[in-house]
């Protein structure tokens, strides 16, 4: 797939945006401050309706606009595509072609993107948090479906816990924590089945280029880690099994979940473990190996989404050359080339191993203006 024109409409520090790319790659440099990454966020938030810096979407919108507007044409395998996605106080609506989608879970997918940001490498070395949020955006543009299952799950997930805060243990109503549970349930496993498969593929592809940068002297593994039980269990685990072990889980741990008033089990307390040659990278791992780990599951999310729906995503790279030394650089670099169109942003091109790129567009960008 390609990104052929962005236009922007009080975005930001973007009053107004007209952007023509010419495929291949599209270099943003200038510096700090002057909009490079909010380039790259727009073509994010176009892909999946929400931005990776922030929650709320009024940061997203221009000082003295009462709404942001991101348009874009791209041409995908099976033709041209026109997208428009406007966000205001109001919401979000969003357009296909022209034509209003009544569920944004309708427009997500449209347009697939991999981002790689110096923020990434927390991936591997981060908060459980960082990892699930990896998993929930990536899933979510394959199998837009899942982010429906996710947000019933986290409305699910707030009642139940805003009821563990209102009462207790000797006061609850049974039946009321039993609607809750079921619900919650409900939605959870059908999350956890979808992360478990995604994990799957993805140590598929991770552990094969992670040999690869590696000159096959590390193996490299990826592990879902759900909040009971192990993902091992799952593979021939029928769905309404999960559930009992599920419901089983949250009853055990009722009086727990009353003293600290919130949900201790479930998807929301879900993490990954990342090892190589059987110890964790985490714990264990040097810095150009938690790196390394980084950026094989960046260049297997590109695998795994062509496989997926059959064509590259776009690549989006945030800032994130200058953080490589030049061997993972020149492996990132030769994954994209000529493969894959590619979004990057650097204060300078000194940072960028330019020896291996061919036909770069580059664009300078000051205080919201692109200059050739």
């Amino acid at each position: 797939m390609q990104l052929n024109s962005l236009e922007l409409h009080g975005y930001r520090n973007y009053e107004s945006l007209k952007l023509s790319t010419e495929g291949g790659v599209n270099i943003f440099i200038g510096p700090n401050a002057q909009g490079k990454t909010n380039l790259i966020e727009a073509i994010h938030v176009l892909s999946l309706t929400k931005s990776h810096r922030t929650s709320k979407d009024k940061e997203l919108i221009g000082w003295n606009h009462s709404a942001a507007i991101i348009r874009a044409q791209m041409n995908r395998k099976l033709g041209d595509v026109s997208l428009e996605l406007q966000l205001s106080a109001q919401g979000k609506k969003a357009k296909v072609n022209g034509l209003e989608q009544r569920k944004l879970s309708s427009f997500v997918g449209t347009l697939n993107v991999v981002l790689f940001a110096p923020e990434d490498l927390d991936i591997v070395k981060g908060a459980p948090g960082v990892r699930r949020r990896f998993m929930d955006m990536e899933i979510g543009q394959v199998h837009p479906g899942y982010l429906y299952d996710m947000q019933q799950y986290q409305r699910i997930l707030q009642q139940r816990n805003n009821y563990l805060k209102s009462t207790d243990i000797h006061r609850a109503s049974p039946e009321m924590l039993d609607v809750w549970n079921e619900q919650l349930v409900t939605s959870g496993v059908k999350m956890m089945q979808k992360r478990k498969n995604f994990i799957v593929q993805l140590q598929k592809w991770a552990e094969k280029i992670h040999s690869g940068i590696t000159g096959s002297t590390e193996h490299f593994t990826v592990e879902y880690k759900p909040s009971f039980g192990s993902s091992s269990g799952m593979d021939n685990q029928e769905q309404s099994s999960l559930f009992d072990q599920f419901m089983l889980k949250l009853s055990q741990g009722k009086e727990q979940e009353f003293r600290r008033g919130m949900t201790l089990t479930g998807p929301h307390r879900d993490d990954l473990s990342f090892a190589i040659n059987g110890k964790d990278v985490q714990s264990f791992g040097s810095q150009g190996q938690q790196r390394t780990a980084a950026l094989s599951l960046k260049l297997a999310e590109l695998e795994l989404m062509h496989e997926e729906i059959g064509e590259y995503p776009i690549l989006l790279l945030d800032d994130v050359l200058s953080e490589l030394d030049q061997t993972r650089q020149t492996q990132l670099i030769e994954t994209f080339q000529s493969r894959v169109q590619t979004f990057i942003t650097t204060t300078g091109l000194e940072s960028v191993n330019m020896s291996r790129l061919k036909d770069a567009s580059i664009f300078h960008v000051r205080d919201g203006q692109l200059l050739r």
